[in-house]
């Protein structure tokens, strides 16, 4: 079957089954338009930047056990797309990213529209192509979408010339992949994991320390059955959140920057630490002089070999994959016929209980003004805790992770990584094409939805029914509360003195707008959202305490046991 180079992109992806593009055409991808237009399988979803597309894809994937793609044109097109393919890249979601490129005998040309495109993703990818022969393009595209699920995914870009759309060729889609340097561990080592029991056993104050790997290996059910098996407890990750049940007894919260008293404390504090899928990164350990100033013994089980003792030595490092090395952990525990000495577990509980009795979550409710945590609360609720959760970055992100009990995984969609503002609206828009009988809330900031605000406008052509909680502290929150405790309440460009009604802006996009002002109009607003409003975009704008800050919070440079509560100051 000879066809052209456009047409062989189109066939192949409809060979992975891919369902939708997120994308927006420019002269160097017409060919491939074009092809689009000319089939049914594949949906195009018309962004209004290419950044919203690439986080549009990226957590169509979160959100599911499918492969995100988009597409984008040469030069500004694949420009404006980095900082959503790092993203990506930062939290190892598996995307096939298609950008266009100038014909291959005007490369190096300074063409109009030319960048270097692999060279300005090299960073931020797990691979990338450029295709020059309008062969390789099947292989190609066969090797893009392997690479980005297999390993530790994440994205890999293919930067196709345009005369390869119309260069022509047989096709034939390859029924498998070999890269010779490329083969990716996925059984764990035996004697290392019967180490890693041993020591679990043998354990007086031990914790599951889990992130988001558990979410993209789809083992949450296997990390929770290992958790009760060992009756110990477990914290997350933000990252993680979902992974191991939020409600769970056993479950001591989200640790790290902005962690709960009993998470950072048993942290701290325990004797074996199992990493599951975690990198110790530095929001999560604060100082590592502090974090190792109490011995103890970590066990690190991660897909990728780079991860492990990164940032802090480990004494049993595993290498594979999580699904597989959960098995194996669950049957040596099994086999073993062994348990945690249940006097040194008793003990261990009872401390957890004394920080636990901290209560370092809760916030004075007032009855004028509405305190933020109070409506991500009351969100949890009006949703039974069964909606998608998205979120940009800032304080509310830290409010919607700390107060939004996620029992489930890939239900809690956030830039981790990289922190990138304007995230949640195009990631609540992925989510809906993902699972659209799933209601999908969006909780953002009135500094970060407007860095992706015009995505209301392909909310509007494609019926998204997003519910959009901007929790409107007319400030940059975080900067602010930074600039509050380090930096001498010097408020530098932190004021957003400038704010459009967020209302009349949803309602000229043709969607839902209400401004709520009293604490007693949260919950009636929410259910109005959520039930009158089901299957519209509704843009929720609650003027919440301009002075509310985040708490816990374990200040740069300093260790987990340095905590700031709220009762401090």
């Amino acid at each position: 079957m000879v066809l052209t180079g456009a047409e062989i992109v189109i066939r192949c992806l409809q060979e992975e089954k891919v369902e939708f593009i997120f994308g927006y055409p420019g002269g160097s991808v017409l060919h491939l338009y074009d092809e689009l237009f000319k089939q049914d399988k594949i949906k195009h979803i018309l962004v209004r930047h290419e950044q919203a597309a690439v986080h549009a894809a990226d957590a169509y994937s979160r959100s599911s056990q499918k492969i995100g793609v988009c597409m984008v044109t040469s030069g500004p097109g694949v420009t404006n797309a980095v900082t959503g393919i790092a993203t990506a890249y930062t939290d190892s979601i598996p995307m096939v990213v298609l950008s266009g490129q100038v014909p291959t005998s005007y490369i190096g040309q300074d063409a109009f529209q030319e960048c270097d495109t692999v060279g300005i993703t090299r960073p931020c990818v797990k691979h990338n192509f450029l295709v020059k022969d309008v062969r390789d393009l099947a292989p190609t595209i066969k090797k893009a979408f392997y690479l980005a699920k297999t390993g530790r995914p994440g994205p890999v870009l293919v930067d196709i010339p345009k005369d390869l759309g119309v260069d022509k060729c047989e096709f034939e889609y390859p029924k498998t992949v070999s890269i010779r340097s490329y083969n990716p561990v996925t059984k764990g080592h035996s004697g290392q994991i019967k180490k890693a029991v041993q020591l679990l056993l043998e354990a007086k104050r031990p914790l599951i320390y889990a992130g988001g790997g558990i979410i993209l290996s789809d083992t949450a059910e296997k990390l929770t059955k290992l958790a009760h098996l060992l009756e110990v407890p477990v914290t997350n990750t933000l990252m993680g959140l979902g992974g191991f049940p939020a409600t769970d007894k056993q479950s001591v919260g989200m640790l790290g920057m902005h962690g709960t008293y009993e998470a950072n404390m048993s942290m701290q504090h325990a004797d074996v630490l199992l990493a599951i899928g975690a990198r110790f990164d530095d929001r999560v350990i604060g100082n590592p002089e502090n974090f190792g100033s109490i011995p103890r013994k970590i066990i690190h089980v991660d897909i990728d070999p780079s991860s492990i003792a990164k940032r802090v030595k480990v004494d049993v490092p595993i290498v594979g994959n999580l699904n597989d090395v959960l098995d194996e952990l669950i049957a040596q525990v099994h086999a073993s016929e062994g348990k945690i000495d249940p006097k040194a577990l008793a003990a261990w509980w009872k401390d957890i209980d004394v920080w636990r009795e901290k209560k370092s979550l809760k916030y004075k409710m007032g009855s004028e003004i509405i305190m933020p945590q109070y409506v991500v609360e009351k969100l949890y609720e009006v949703t039974g805790g069964e909606a998608i959760v998205t979120s940009d970055v800032g304080q509310h992100q830290m409010w919607a992770a700390q107060y939004y009990k996620f029992d489930k995984p890939r239900r809690w969609l956030n830039s981790g990584g990289l922190g990138t503002m304007g995230f949640g609206l195009p990631a609540a828009m992925g989510a809906c094409f993902a699972n659209p009988n799933t209601p999908v809330a969006c909780v953002t900031g009135e500094g970060s939805i407007q860095m992706n605000i015009q995505e209301l406008s392909t909310c509007k052509q494609f019926r998204l029914p997003v519910k959009i909680v901007n929790l409107n502290n007319r400030y940059l929150g975080m900067v602010r509360q930074w600039q509050e405790m380090f930096y001498g309440n010097r408020y530098a460009e932190s004021y957003v003195d400038a704010l459009p009604d967020f209302v009349k802006l949803a309602e000229a996009y043709g969607h839902v707008g209400i401004q709520i002002t009293s604490p007693s109009d949260v919950e009636p607003a929410l259910r109005e959202a959520f039930v009158k409003h089901k299957n519209e975009l509704v843009f929720l704008d609650f003027l919440t305490d301009p002075t509310a800050n985040v708490f816990p919070m374990v200040a740069a440079g300093k260790g987990l046991s340095e905590m700031i509560l709220a009762e401090d100051l």
